[in-house]
């Protein structure tokens, strides 16, 4: 789920091994999340209605291809659509993910306008909500389906998130176990071979250990209850699908570790604060703060710039300067 990205608009600037990684990235999740839903509403127990995840993946890829098409036209250029079937076919996974992922754990009862606005927001706030990165590109800020999922939770009330249990609902035995290992293993290897956001997951881990037993200690509750979520799918979708979205989080390993520690330190917040939904939102809020940390880094960096003015070469060194270039 984070997968949840727009990872094919950036491939054009990464060498072609690091292209390939990513490619088999995002089909990799794409395919899990294809295989679950069908798995989950034919088998698993998923609660929400089968009409509700067709709605999501029509009203997330009419969308894309909607702003792709504009954006194009705007900028006089072909849609990255319209090349060939292959260009088709690799253009649907960042509609896919967010198309599925939204419908996956909201839970709107039968009504289909909450999955079409939470599946909208997804898609619009990767071309709305962008922030500078240097050498004049830009990068979505959000993490789409999680920005979906919360947009919708905080706006209408009447809505939750999918139940724990229906993930696992109608297994039993061993079933229980083997499935979401299963899915935790390959999320583990996929992000240690391909995205490079093993750092992040593990660091997400670890900190989510650390703020649940300060939290049960300074309140003297049962050190099993803050540990919990952790024992649901709902909280390995999440862990391994939206917080190491490639398109939307650090690079360096130093500062995937700095990211994992906020989510970990706001959920505790908004946890203390008794406040629901808090792993959605402490995401939302922390690439909110890296947002604006990315444009305050900017506008330092342009007015270094504007204090220095243009260079100025000094007498005797303008036939120098012509001399290398030439060679």
């Amino acid at each position: 789920m984070t997968t949840t990205t727009d990872v094919i608009t950036t491939l054009r600037f990464y060498p072609k091994r690091s292209a390939v990684r990513r490619y088999f990235a995002l089909w990799y999740f794409t395919i899990l999340l294809i295989v679950w839903n069908l798995l989950g509403h034919l088998f698993l127990g998923f609660e929400q209605s089968h009409i509700q995840p067709l709605v999501g993946l029509a009203t997330a890829i009419g969308l894309q291809i909607l702003l792709e098409w504009i954006d194009a036209r705007a900028t006089d250029r072909k849609p990255r659509f319209a090349g060939s079937w292959a260009d088709l076919v690799n253009f649907l996974p960042p509609a896919i993910i967010p198309g599925l992922a939204v419908t996956m754990i909201l839970y709107p009862s039968d009504r289909l306008m909450p999955v079409i606005f939470g599946v909208g927001v997804a898609i619009c706030s990767k071309v709305i909500l962008r922030a500078p990165v240097g050498d004049g590109k830009t990068q979505h800020i959000f993490n789409p389906s999680n920005l979906g999922i919360v947009a919708t939770l905080l706006l209408f009330p009447s809505i939750g998130v999918a139940p724990p249990y229906h993930f696992t609902e109608n297994l039993t035995g061993m079933w229980h176990w083997a499935l979401p290992g299963l899915v935790l293993a390959t999320g583990i290897i996929v992000h240690a071979l391909f995205t490079g956001r093993l750092t992040m997951v593990l660091t997400w881990l670890v900190a989510f250990l650390i703020q649940g037993e300060l939290r049960s200690w300074y309140f003297g509750t049962s050190w099993v209850v803050p540990l919990t979520p952790m024992t649901s799918a709902a909280f390995m979708l999440f862990t391994l699908y939206m917080i190491p979205d490639p398109a939307t989080t650090p690079v360096k390993p130093l500062r995937q570790a700095l990211f994992a520690l906020a989510i970990a330190a706001v959920y505790g917040v908004l946890q203390v604060e008794h406040l629901v939904f808090g792993l959605f939102i402490a995401l939302a809020i922390v690439c909110a703060m890296r947002a604006v940390g990315l444009y305050a880094w900017a506008a330092w960096q342009s007015s270094r710039v504007d204090r220095r003015g243009p260079l100025r070469l000094q007498p005797g060194m303008a036939g120098a300067a012509k001399g290398m270039s030439a060679g």
